[in-house]
């Protein structure tokens, strides 16, 4: 999935990209409103993330512009902190609002539930509920340990896309792990008994690939 995260704050935009990409979302990010609005134009994106104060136009302009064109979920972030300043966001066509300072967790929970991602993903034959954090095929649960589930998450939200050993690392066992990378190799062989062998792809010298005949 695809998101934007458009705030004048550098900083800010650089931790919550760092959050979302964490969880295996692709990231556009935009300095000011003129910017995301060329973003939104160029590209699908299945939420924006809009802080209200930017340079050249603010974000709830925006957030109009979004909800006149496109069915994208928007979700605007303030330092304003009235009530009025509220309901003027949700009246403008914002699906939530978050005020400043906020935990970027929580924010990343309230982005899923906007985009459904906590509910349930279909991969050929395998459903993934991420509320339940566990995965059916043929409407069996799999017996996914915590890592073969979390790989199977990952590869279902970037299916087609490959992906090195590394990105799979940092973003399944995160940045700090420090261990031999070919432990990548042997959970993605004990995941394809579980899943099926030939779901995820091997690319020699490339990395691995979800891909779906048909899709």
């Amino acid at each position: 999935m695809t998101i934007l995260i458009a705030d004048d704050e550098p900083q800010m935009l650089k931790i919550l990209s760092a959050y979302f990409k964490n969880e295996g979302f692709d990231v556009l990010t935009a300095k000011d409103g003129q910017e995301a609005l060329d973003i939104v134009e160029s590209d699908k994106i299945e939420l924006a993330i809009l802080d209200w104060m930017m340079p050249k136009i603010d974000g709830i302009d925006v957030c109009k512009y979004i909800k006149d064109t496109s069915q994208t979920k928007v979700l605007i972030l303030t330092a304003k902190g009235q009530n009025q300043d509220e309901l003027k966001a949700l009246h403008n066509g914002a699906d939530d609002y978050i005020r400043k300072p906020f935990d970027p967790q929580i924010l990343l929970l309230r982005a899923k539930k906007l985009m459904n991602s906590s509910e349930e993903i279909k991969v050929s034959d395998i459903r993934i509920m991420e509320n339940e954090k566990k995965a059916y095929k043929h409407e069996e649960q799999l017996q996914l340990t915590k890592i073969e589930y979390d790989l199977l998450l990952f590869f279902s939200r970037n299916k087609g896309v490959i992906l090195s050993r590394e990105t799979i690392i940092n973003r399944v066992w995160g940045m700090g792990y420090d261990g031999d990378p070919r432990t990548v190799d042997t959970h993605i062989r004990r995941l394809r008994t579980k899943i099926g062998t030939d779901i995820i792809k091997t690319y020699r010298g490339v990395g691995y690939c979800l891909e779906v005949q048909g899709d």
